[in-house]
Parts: C-alpha cells; structure tokens; sequence
C-alpha cells in the first residue's frame, strides 16, 4: 500500500513537472526563419535564443537558416520557402513598389541605418568620391546598392562610374582584404570582426558610413507574407514577442548568448562576437525606442525612409508606402 502510494504521488509530481515545464512540451508551431546574411555575431540573439528555448518558450519550433543578402531573404519568404525573415525595408518596400510582393516588415529592427562600405586604408580611399572607377563587391538585392544612387548624390560621387561585381556575400571580406576589389558594403557593426582579419593579413579597414552624408533612415526588419499575417496572426504575435525577448536577453548577456552561438558556429570567435552583439544594440535600443516602443516606427521616419528608397531606386512617389509594413502584432 505505501509502494503504491508512493508511486501514486510520484506519478502526480512528475505531472506537475510536466505541466510546469509544459510550454515547449506543448504542440509547437514549425517556424522557418531566414536571416539576411552569413551567421556572423550580428545574428547571436536569433540563433542564441534558439538554443536557450526562448523561440520555444513562445510555442514556436523554429529553425534558423542563414541569408544571401535582404533581396534573396525578400524573394525566399515571397515563395513560401521561409515563414519569416530579416531583410532590410529598402528591398521590401521596393519589391512591394514594384511588383506588389506581398510581403510586409513587422517589426522595424534597426532604426538607425549601419549602412557603410568598407575599403582598406592602403587603397588611399578616403571617401566616397574616391570610389569612382573602383569595383565594389555586392550581393544581388542588396540595399547597399538600392542606396548608394542617393548617397552619392550626397557625397558628389558620379554612382555611374561604379563598378559593381556580384558575389557571395560570405566570401567578400576576404575578397577585399586581398584587394580583389576596392571596397565591400557591410554594416557597420561589422567592423570589429572584419578590420580583426584585416589586421592579421597586414592590412586596416576603414569604414565609410552613409550616415555622414545625413542617412538616418530605417534598416533591417522583421519580415513576413501578407497571408501569414491574415491567416495566422497569433503566431505572428508570438514570434515577434520572443524575438523581442531574444534582443531584450541578449543586450543584457551578451556573453552567454555569443556562448551559445559560437556552439552552433565554432568558426565565429566569442570576441567577435560580442563585440557585434553590442555593436547592434545602438542600433536596436536607443532613444528613437524609448520613445515609439521596440519594433516600431516613426511616421516622421518612415516617411524619410521611404523618400529616400524612392528616390535612390526611382519608384513612383505616389505609391503608398504604408502598405509595407504593418507593426500591429508587436507587443506594446
């Protein structure tokens, strides 16, 4: 009888456990998630809250697939072969402007733009104007390029004596490291890393930022289809709610979110890491969220965001640009 009893309330705590812990236990939802570029530390807070559960936490079984650029992000999501993404909202308001891709941001990420191009300090380029005539690494749909028009513009750089060389995005660090070509677009954010690798082959980087000549427009975004939103809103809700946990746990433990990245990517070193992880959150959490919340965006902002897209890749002006983004499911 005690045998019994004993395994009775066993049997009765092992349940309580089961209930406690039941969230990820629970029927998730499948989640494909694709990134804007190689897993490099700027991505630490997706991949290291996979790890940790917290995608789970939110009933989401996620898998995380790195990006060949925003363009490619845009086009995978577009044809059902991801659920979500990150891509910068240059190319989801142009490929909206365009060819009415039905696809919208959800969550404004980075609020102020990282854009920059990177040459190395050897090449005796100091500034945009020195570009003309120079081959530029670039991946295709990069926002980089969807930009450039306009900052040169800014800069009194001719965009039409550019070269522009398409590649992969993984391999253009080395590529301009070994002087294949003049310079490569990256966020700044990029740089500890980058100039780290540079240093080590005798070489510097020297970052040229777009917000010198007066850029301060949104970046990347979180990004999903016009179905996903309609069909499937609580799960729209509750991947954006534990992405913005994913940001909130990594600004705060930086070190143990690089931890669990460099496990899942062992060529990324923790210092790298971590200085990109910290690096992101200027971008992230700042006063512009301080005053209009995590995800959100600005009328004011938006609507210079878009002047700019427009102008840079020559959409029509009158296109309502509203109809890209719909941040309605972050959690206030």
């Amino acid at each position: 009888m005690q045998s019994s009893s004993i395994r009775r309330r066993t049997g009765l705590a092992a349940l309580a456990l089961t209930l406690l812990l039941g969230g990820p236990a629970l029927a998730q939802d499948k989640v494909r998630f694709q990134t804007d570029w190689i897993p490099s530390g700027e991505h630490a807070m997706y991949y290291g809250a996979w790890s940790k559960g917290i995608y789970a936490k939110h009933g989401i079984d996620i898998t995380i697939t790195r990006g060949y650029g925003s363009g490619d992000t845009v086009t995978k999501v577009a044809a059902g072969a991801a659920d979500f993404g990150v891509a910068d909202i240059a190319a989801v308001m142009t490929a909206r402007a365009r060819t009415n891709v039905p696809i919208k941001t959800i969550a404004v990420l980075y609020n102020e733009s990282p854009h920059s191009l990177f040459v190395l300090k050897s090449s005796g380029i100091t500034n945009f104007k020195g570009l003309e005539g120079k081959k530029i690494g670039i991946t295709p749909g990069n926002s980089h390029r969807f930009y450039f028009p306009e900052v040169a513009k800014k800069a009194g750089t001719d965009p039409n004596k550019l070269i522009w060389t398409n590649m992969d995005g993984a391999a253009m660090a080395a590529q301009l490291i070994a002087k294949n070509i003049d310079a490569a677009p990256f966020y700044s954010i990029h740089y500890y890393y980058i100039n780290k690798a540079a240093v080590k082959a005798g070489q510097e980087i020297l970052p040229l930022p777009f917000v010198e000549v007066g850029f301060k427009i949104y970046a990347a975004s979180l990004i999903t289809t016009d179905k996903m939103i309609q069909d499937k809103p609580d799960l729209v809700t509750r991947f954006l709610a534990a992405t913005k946990e994913a940001f909130e746990w990594a600004a705060a433990n930086p070190e143990e979110a690089c931890k669990l990245h460099v496990v899942r990517f062992p060529e990324v070193e923790l210092d790298d890491c971590m200085g990109s992880v910290k690096a992101v959150m200027k971008f992230v959490f700042n006063d512009h969220t301080k005053e209009f919340g995590w995800g959100k965006e600005s009328p004011d902002r938006l609507k210079f965001s878009w002047e700019t897209i427009a102008t840079a890749n020559e959409l029509k002006p009158e296109f309502d640009y509203k109809t890209a983004i719909d941040t309605s499911k972050v959690a206030k």
